[in-house]
């Protein structure tokens, strides 16, 4: 049986298995043998050439992807914020390959790209569904669109994105696990789980780790420890967006209510972009001169001296002896750091190359 036969047959016959705690422990192990063997069928298309056709080149301070299903209005809200030009008609897959602009805002230069559309079934391939959603994986934002007359589409495009690996608005999980020679699994958790720990143990077993500690420091579900041990998840905060509100008000809750055609709340889709991105302001100071207090660097919130130095230029890197940082980030001003020193909003920063 090949193992796409597999995979259909384990989806079904998890969806046919009622959840209780009497099935939990079965449904982990199908669960967890269905992520593998995604995993397994992956690799295979890799193997056999069939790579993502659609790729995205990052440029400014973040970028952010526009995706939703065709006709919902994402190439208008990339040319209303950015100035591009991206084609806009009444017909379906107007965008056939990712179009970019650029958002400046509050002194951030914010990459908007507008990704073809995608369909129910998207990560199982429908509509090249599979490469659009494998591009966006490197954004630092995702923007689902919707319109009003398709307000369904938001938690279709959810379920698709989540198929595809992709973890909105989650951190990675606060799991370790240290694989070990031998000596058997160890499991210790810092609060208690909901899930019993012979259903851990089976779903380790399936990722075929057989000697391990195993420490849990968050009550996990049997879905967030497979992420933990697939190690493929991406975890990207997310905007939800319905357009043409100028045609028909409707009621949805956590979403930004605009018009691209009218110009309604670009204004607050902007605030919210730059503040879902965490953006920081590091000012620079240069060895023995006075820090530019008006053209901040923008940066993403965690970001280290070593961010710094390659937004610089490389050379910066290479030839790194220390930085010098005042501000929040260090317990006294003008403190020695080094590469790994993650700077915070308002330091001044002095790179020593």
């Amino acid at each position: 049986m090949g193992i796409e036969q597999q995979i259909r047959e384990l989806e079904e016959e998890i969806k046919r298995t009622p959840y209780n705690k009497a099935t939990e422990h079965h449904i982990g192990r199908l669960k967890a043998k269905l992520a593998r063997l995604r995993e397994e069928a992956e690799k295979q298309r890799a193997k056999t050439g069939r790579q993502a056709a659609f790729s995205l080149k990052k440029e400014g301070d973040a970028t952010a992807v526009l995706i939703g299903y065709p006709s919902v209005g994402k190439s208008t809200i990339l040319n209303r914020l950015t100035g591009a030009k991206s084609e806009v008609a009444d017909y379906d897959f107007t965008t056939l390959k990712p179009v970019p602009g650029i958002l400046n805002y509050k002194g951030a230069a914010i990459q908007i790209i507008d990704v073809p559309g995608i369909v129910e079934g998207a990560s199982k391939g429908r509509g090249r569904g599979k490469e659009v959603i494998s591009a966006v994986r490197v954004a630092d934002l995702i923007i689902i669109v919707a319109d009003v007359f398709n307000l369904h589409t938001i938690d279709v495009v959810k379920k698709e994105l989540y198929e595809g690996g992709i973890r909105l608005d989650q951190s990675p999980p606060d799991i370790v696990i240290r694989k070990k020679e031998r000596g058997g699994v160890r499991i210790s958790s810092t609060v208690k789980q909901s899930i019993d720990e012979s259903t851990i143990m089976e779903i380790l077993r399936e990722y075929r780790i057989h000697s391990a500690d195993v420490v849990i420091r968050e009550e996990i579900t049997i879905e967030r420890l497979i992420d933990a041990l697939a190690g493929n998840r991406v975890y990207i905060p997310s905007i939800t967006v319905v357009n043409k509100i100028d045609l028909m008000d409707v009621d949805v809750d956590n979403a930004i209510k605009i018009s691209a055609e009218k110009g309604i709340n670009l204004d607050l889709l902007k605030e919210e972009i730059y503040r879902k991105l965490d953006f920081i302001r590091i000012f620079l100071k240069p060895p023995g001169g006075k820090a530019d207090m008006e053209n901040p660097m923008i940066l993403r919130r965690g970001a280290t001296v070593e961010d710094i130095c390659r937004k610089l230029h490389r050379d910066f890197i290479e030839n790194f002896r220390y930085a010098k940082v005042w501000g929040k980030s260090v317990k006294f001003h003008g403190q020695r750091v080094g590469l790994d020193h993650v700077v915070m909003d308002g330091d001044t920063v002095t790179i020593y190359a």
